[in-house]
């Protein structure tokens, strides 16, 4: 249980940034008790891990397919599809299907085809509004905040403004040397 709570924090917390507060809030905190099932206590954090690695996975791919490992091109959508089989392999009674259905979902929720499980903008800007999140909540994550994400638009390489002439780098300064 430690160690999907160790997993699940930094995923949520790029969820949350990308897809804002309140539409974090309406999927993960709803049943948050545990099953017993078998007279065995099932936690189900290594879902929502699984559910939360698939979408980065998507994620990650869109910006950059591929990554190399010597001389191989492995597909960045892949990897969770290698995590699930090492913590099946490595973690007593572990469910393969229910973690290979959560990363299916991940997977799904990434491509944008389960986008209909999110409410609208509109409601969720209702809602924003009506209990005043963002003034009550430190980090709250406003759903127009999560469009250009935590640090908003980011100046690009190709973007100098309209009188400087380009450069390598569109530097711009007094060019004096800090350092050794």
């Amino acid at each position: 249980m430690l160690f999907n709570t160790l997993a699940l924090v930094p995923l949520m917390e790029r969820f949350e940034a990308d897809h804002g507060t309140l539409l974090s809030a309406a999927f993960f905190v709803g049943r948050r008790d545990d099953t017993l099932f078998a007279e065995q206590v099932v936690d189900r954090d290594s879902v929502w891990v699984f559910v939360l690695l698939g979408h980065e996975a998507i994620k990650t791919w869109k910006q950059n397919p591929w990554f190399s490992l010597s001389t191989y091109r492995i597909p960045t959508w892949t990897t969770p599809l290698l995590l699930l089989i090492a913590v099946t392999a490595l973690v007593p009674n572990t469910s393969f299907l229910g973690h290979s259905c959560a990363l299916a979902v991940g997977y799904a929720y990434g491509l944008g085809y389960l986008r209909l499980l999110a409410p609208p903008e509109r409601i969720l800007r209702w809602i924003e509004g009506k209990l005043n999140l963002l003034g009550r909540l430190p980090h709250y994550v406003s759903v127009d905040q999560k469009t250009y994400g935590r640090y908003g638009v980011l100046p690009t390489p190709n973007s100098a403004p309209p009188n400087v002439e380009s450069s390598p780098m569109n530097f711009l300064g007094s060019g004096q040397r800090l350092g050794p």
